[in-house]
């Protein structure tokens, strides 16, 4: 059987708790995650699910309920705690890819492994291999501005796992692109999730993109149901 690698339960999660207007948007959410395996989360808008990727990327707390990342209780930790295990088992991927438009391609998915004290030329072999892997061997030293939108988010992709997390967090990672960009930019991820074989949590509204994924959950009402 696989590794366990995260884990919630009873995850609650209200805003302006305790006003007239609060608003109680995760309402019991329990999810396990085993190592190798996609897990596609689907919901309408407003449903919660980034603030489940937040609580889930130890990004946000919960208000109630228990988080464990790598057989380690999470759900109190300080932020130093919560920091280190960020920076040691987990990927972020945004709808936006983020890259820092002075750096090339390189240096963006080098700079995560140097501020996680991996010597720079292994730091450096590691990025080269990664957008490789990607199909951007040939646009290593090319700024941000200089690719397309595609190329730009597979260098997002590359840099989440440039320091081989335990577990990928995306959100909506092709929501900006076009259905062909989409489908191929999807595949490049799906192959370095599979590479490293750590487990992946991808919000998407894309029912087809859901379908090439391991299995589906949907955020209904605040709980995960499954399909």
């Amino acid at each position: 059987m696989t590794e366990q690698v995260l884990h919630l339960s009873g995850i609650t999660k209200s805003y302006n708790a305790g006003r007239a207007n609060e608003v109680q948007v995760l309402r019991g959410v329990d999810l396990t995650l085993h190592e190798g395996e996609v897990v596609a989360l689907v919901a309408p808008s407003g449903a919660g699910k980034s603030t489940l990727l937040q609580i889930a990327g130890l990004l946000d707390t919960p208000d109630q309920g228990q988080l464990s990342l790598s057989g380690q209780d999470l759900a109190r930790a300080d932020d130093a705690q919560r920091t280190v295990a960020r920076r040691r088992d987990l990927g972020f991927v945004y709808q936006f890819h983020h890259l820092l438009p002075e750096f090339s391609a390189l240096e963006n998915v080098t700079l995560p492994q140097l501020a996680n004290a991996v010597p720079e030329a292994k730091a450096q072999i590691r990025a080269e291999k990664l957008l490789a892997q990607v199909g951007l061997g040939a646009r290593m030293q090319h700024r941000p501005a200089e690719l397309s939108g595609g190329e730009q988010q597979r260098v997002a992709f590359c840099r989440a796992v440039a320091n081989a997390p335990k577990v990928l967090l995306a959100d909506e990672p092709t929501g900006n692109l076009d259905p062909g960009t989409s489908d191929q930019v999807f595949g490049a991820l799906m192959d370095l999730v599979a590479a490293d074989g750590m487990a992946a949590l991808v919000a998407t509204h894309n029912p087809a993109l859901a379908a090439r994924m391991d299995r589906v959950v949907r955020l209904e009402n605040g709980v995960l149901v499954a399909g």
